[in-house]
């Protein structure tokens, strides 16, 4: 064998080794980007006595508090239906927010929610919320907005309260969209100015 042909089997077996621990590595560096960054645990783990400290913590109770406010350029009434309710780690609640579009036009608004106090933030897992998307309200329109939620049992033992805000902002680009559409004779119930550039 040559020289050359040597050096290409080598490369040859250096690429294949390369891209069998870059292939190997994936499950270690999925499971992290899972857990770090879109908080998705994968853990499989057989029963010990963490396990068991989290079932029993599953017994815990929590208040949660509802606050809802509005940017003073967005025109709606937007308040909490309930402002207080106790919840069990670990099992899903719901909630509703009423939303009223007060002008006489109609308003795409976006929701910004934020958890007190911030350390439990990471524990308060929304699985659904009017926050994912921006919301239309036509001229005069009321609606009920449903946030699901989780409590994780993994909350720090001292904090007792959480408190979730949200507070409404006036989407100005979906808005003179809407303005548009209603002016060109689109139905605005009908049109997705939600998701607008």
């Amino acid at each position: 064998m040559s020289a050359g042909q040597h050096k290409g089997v080598l490369k040859l077996v250096g690429v294949s080794l390369a891209a069998f621990l870059v292939t190997f590595s994936l499950v270690p560096l999925y499971r992290i980007a899972c857990e770090k960054v879109f908080g998705i645990r994968m853990d499989n783990t057989a029963t010990d006595a963490a396990t068991v400290a989290a079932v029993q913590a599953q017994d815990r109770m929590v208040t949660v508090e509802f606050d809802a406010s509005v940017n003073s350029k967005l025109p709606w009434s937007f308040r909490p239906n309930q402002t207080r309710m106790q919840v069990r780690v670990g099992e899903q609640y719901e909630t509703t927010y009423y939303a009223h579009n007060d002008s006489v036009i109609g308003i795409v608004g976006t929701a910004t929610p934020s958890v007190a106090p911030a350390r439990a933030s990471a524990f308060f897992q929304k699985t659904e919320c009017f926050c994912f998307t921006a919301q239309t309200l036509l001229a005069g329109e009321t609606r009920d907005m449903p946030v699901r939620f989780i409590i994780d049992p993994a909350l720090p033992a001292d904090v007792h309260t959480v408190t979730l805000s949200y507070t409404f902002f006036k989407n100005e680009r979906a808005t003179e969209q809407l303005a548009r559409q209603a002016a060109a004779g689109v139905n605005p119930g009908v049109a997705n100015v939600a998701g607008a550039p």
